[in-house]
């Protein structure tokens, strides 16, 4: 071990409030680690426009209370330089290991610096925190939340207070005012702050529950997993008072948990995160089954599917499981457009790069406008005039005059009108499904996505692909290569890859802004002959394997 590396521990210990973290660090101190202290020290966790992500631990390369007392520090020192000083910052948190101790940090440290704070008095969805926002007028909202990245995970998300995400230049700006903060003991901080809970969890309620008409239909049998989160109780008011019955919810799943025990992966997208859902839904009989991801910003539904175990759950459907099958998050945008689009609304919807083309189509049939942007919803929530948008990671915005960002909750209510509309008339939502193909064309999607332990795999990969970008993809030639890092009029620059394909196919290749992945987003569509939305599955299934299959090879990972 380097005296410089010692140095820099010995350092880190002299300050770090957390008995934990000095006594995980004095420990690989004494053992000599000196691989896992290199990779602590090696840099500082980095602020971007998703905030702060990383597992807890010690160092600078981890989450923990010195980290985010001095991202609290920089917001705070951001938001006096800009004059955002008239109004609380409102904090909330998830149920995840040390969520809370951050929460209250945060809060600290913005009363020290002279501003009001506002926090949660208990964990809870992150949408409520973007309703909240506005709600009571905060100049600015944190999060500490990983969303469904794994146990040891945690993060912290900064809104402004529009009460979208931060996008640049505020995120470099305040990653500026970050590394601007002096020793630990220089930030002031103060025990003052205000708390909230059922005030602010009542309203987002009421507006839930004006979401669903009167005479709307509600007869439906639903599954409900939260995913050890923080869904649970918000979930089960809102469904109760948008009137439809209480969900049977999966019984190991149902407590906030940090450790994810019953999951591999505690994300909805995730094969097998869902069975506990699925198994419960079989067992009761239910219409559907719907799951958020830890703090409930995510919903994934799950339908009753007879085609499943042939081509139809392929090529355009989600995972299959035992008679049911999750839909993919494209196929539950398109449902949403349709459903709240076909009202003729007077705005804009808007879906991300490497999310289904289709939502286009669906806003030209209603005669509303219609926009492309970056991935994530810092991007989605701040379209002006925004009535509906939504991202395929199963991120859906369905009141943005409440919440300018994705939202399970609200989602999920929606869905269950959806559902129980459909079922009153004999019908599901596969049922709706093959009406849209019949009416667009059938939009399959499907996804390629690569983890690796070396994310300089993902730039040479990159690079590879810009050096010799193909000609073919599968059965299709490659019409048009959009190099994503140029920007456009319509989009700034992102690192990506946009390929247009013979036929109306198209492929997107990104790295992940969140995980170690480099993440290739698929699309075929193929027309529906004489109604026959099965055949029309099978040849998308088709098309799509021959074009992972080229893909994967031209990657080279």
């Amino acid at each position: 071990m380097t005296d410089e590396l010692r140095a820099a521990a010995e350092a880190w210990l002299s300050e770090d409030p957390d008995p934990d973290t000095r006594a995980e660090l004095e420990a690989l101190l004494a053992a000599g680690d000196t691989a896992e202290l290199a990779d602590r020290f090696a840099g500082t966790l980095e602020f971007g426009t998703a905030g702060l992500r990383g597992a807890v631990g010690a160092g600078p390369n981890r989450m923990n209370r010195v980290v985010v007392i001095r991202a609290a520090a920089g917001l705070a020192a951001y938001l006096k330089a800009n004059g955002l000083t008239d109004g609380p910052v409102l904090i909330g948190y998830d149920a995840r290991h040390k969520s809370d101790v951050f929460a209250q940090d945060t809060a600290a440290v913005v009363r020290g610096a002279g501003l009001d704070a506002v926090l949660l008095d208990r964990h809870t969805p992150t949408p409520v925190i973007a309703f909240g926002i506005r709600h009571l007028k905060a100049v600015a909202g944190v999060v500490v939340t990983a969303s469904h990245n794994p146990p040891q995970d945690n993060g912290y998300k900064v809104y402004l207070g529009d009460g979208s995400q931060i996008v640049p230049p505020a995120d470099a700006e305040i990653a500026a005012a970050i590394a601007a903060v002096g020793p630990l003991e220089s930030v002031p901080r103060g025990d003052d702050w205000q708390t909230t809970g059922d005030e602010l969890l009542n309203a987002y309620l009421d507006r839930i529950a004006e979401l669903v008409p009167a005479d709307a239909p509600r007869d439906l049998n639903v599954a409900y997993t939260p995913l050890h989160g923080v869904g649970r109780t918000l979930v089960e008011d809102a469904v109760a008072r948008a009137g439809f019955a209480a969900p049977s919810v999966v019984a190991t799943q149902a407590d906030p948990d940090p450790d994810f025990p019953t999951v591999s992966f505690p994300n909805p997208e995730e094969p097998g995160a869902i069975d506990a859902a699925l198994e419960l839904a079989r067992a009761i009989g239910a219409d559907i089954a719907v799951a958020n991801d830890p703090d409930a910003d995510r919903c994934a539904v799950a339908v009753p599917d007879p085609g499943v175990g042939s081509a139809t759950g392929a090529g355009g459907g989600g995972a299959a499981s035992g008679g049911w099958r999750m839909l993919r998050g494209d196929e539950l945008g398109a449902l949403l457009g349709e459903l709240l689009l076909s009202q003729r609304p007077d705005g804009v919807a808007a879906c991300s790069i490497v999310s289904s083309s289709l939502l286009g189509k669906i806003a030209k049939a209603y005669g509303v406008r219609y926009v492309e942007t970056l991935t994530g919803f810092k991007w989605i929530g701040r379209v002006p005039e925004l009535v509906f948008g939504y991202e395929e990671a199963l991120g859906y915005c369905v009141d943005p005059t409440a919440v300018k960002d994705k939202d399970g909750v609200s989602t999920l209510v929606r869905v269950l009108e959806m559902a129980a509309r459909a079922k009153a008339e004999g019908r599901t939502l596969i049922d709706l499904l093959d009406d849209l193909a019949i009416k667009y064309g059938l939009h399959a999607t499907d996804q390629l996505s690569v983890r690796v332990e070396d994310l300089s795999l993902i730039q040479t990969a990159m690079s590879n692909l810009r050096a010799t970008p193909p000609t073919t993809l599968g059965a299709h030639t490659v019409v048009q290569t959009d190099d994503l890092a140029q920007g456009s009029a319509e989009l700034p620059p992102t690192d990506g890859l946009r390929y247009t394909l013979s036929d109306g196919a198209r492929v997107v290749v990104r790295p992940s802004g969140t995980e170690p992945k480099l993440k290739c987003y698929l699309e075929v569509v193929i027309p529906v002959q004489d109604g026959d939305v099965a055949a029309a599955r099978v040849a998308a299934a088709t098309d799509l394997a021959g074009i992972k299959q080229a893909l994967s090879t031209a990657l080279g990972l």
